[in-house]
């Protein structure tokens, strides 16, 4: 992915940043032109809590080229606490096993290189139990 891109999406990708319907208020993620709910223009900012729940997950053993140095690893459907569900990495388990409606808050980790030691670092969301 070319840098500019990674630009444009940094506020969703690192503080969780969606949108709200002025029209209907559901909250959006991620953002659109166009609520889903009504069909009304929607390009309200909206800082999502980042809170949230496991809603499901698998755990993946096999890793798509570039990602095999992170085998084993989860990922889960999670259903924010205002409403929208994303799919994300689980982070940070230890030996906590993965639990449906699990408690879950979102954290900005690394998610790959581009390149060789002076490549780009791509960094999003990624979730984890909610700390004690």
């Amino acid at each position: 992915m070319e840098i500019p891109r990674h630009w444009r999406l940094k506020k969703q990708r690192y503080a969780l940043v969606g949108e709200v319907c002025p029209h209907c208020e559901a909250k959006i993620f991620p953002p659109r032109d166009v609520c889903p709910h009504c069909s009304g223009e929607a390009k309200t900012p909206y800082q999502f809590s980042g809170q949230g729940e496991v809603y499901s997950y698998t755990v993946m053993n096999d890793a798509p080229a570039g990602f095999e140095e992170n085998t084993p690893y989860t990922v889960a459907v999670v259903k924010l606490a205002e409403g929208p569900m994303v799919t994300a990495q689980l982070t940070d388990l230890g030996a906590e096993p993965v639990k449906i409606g699990m408690p879950v808050e979102m954290v900005t980790r690394r998610i790959r290189s581009d390149g060789n030691d002076r490549g780009m670092i791509v960094y999003g969301y990624k979730f984890r139990p909610v700390m004690q």
